[in-house]
């Protein structure tokens, strides 16, 4: 069960401490490679959109996994 102070945790705003940086850019980098192999093995269509759209959300749940702690 989602509680209050979960709800205060994930929305608010989380200023990097040090270290975070770099693993934010590593993760999106991460994510553009895979991203770039999507686009470069997979027909262009609606599960490709799909597929990229699923990686940009992995990388900013991780994100927030990182700044949520």
């Amino acid at each position: 069960m989602v509680e209050q102070i979960d709800l205060d945790r994930w929305f608010k705003y989380h200023a990097p401490t040090e270290g975070q940086p770099a693993k934010y850019e590593a993760l999106r980098a991460a994510g553009k490679r895979f991203a770039e192999q999507i686009v470069a093995l997979a027909p262009e269509c609606a599960d490709q959109t799909d597929a990229i759209r699923k990686v940009r959300e992995a990388v900013m749940a991780a994100n927030a996994a990182i700044a949520c702690g």
